[in-house]
């Protein structure tokens, strides 16, 4: 079977975020939490419970592996959500304003 993570959009600025093994988010798929599938029911509920709370919009298990410890989504969609997407290019100013809210989560 493949592993899981959870991800959604982080409510305050709408970027893809991981759920961690802290039960936290990250801006960083290294940080995300690589779920068996034996503890996904559990994981979902605390991801939906911050859904609910106003923390994160639409939490969702996606496909991962591991290579060299690190999660790679399974999904091209998910890996490019993951990199930061989208692939066209925005502007410069769009561009920095993304770089400094991603420097700034850690």
């Amino acid at each position: 079977m493949t592993d899981k993570l959870i991800t959604a959009n982080h409510l305050g600025d709408g970027l893809v975020v991981f759920l961690t093994a802290k039960g936290g988010w990250s801006y960083k798929l290294a940080e995300a939490r690589v779920i068996p599938e034996a503890e996904l029911e559990a994981a979902l509920a605390v991801a939906k419970s911050q859904h609910e709370a106003g923390i994160v919009v639409d939490p969702y298990e996606i496909e991962t592996t591991v290579v060299e410890g690190i999660p790679v989504p399974v999904r091209l969609r998910e890996r490019i959500r993951a990199a930061g997407g989208p692939t066209v290019t925005y502007g410069e100013a769009e561009i920095a304003e993304r770089a400094a809210t991603l420097k700034h989560a850690g």
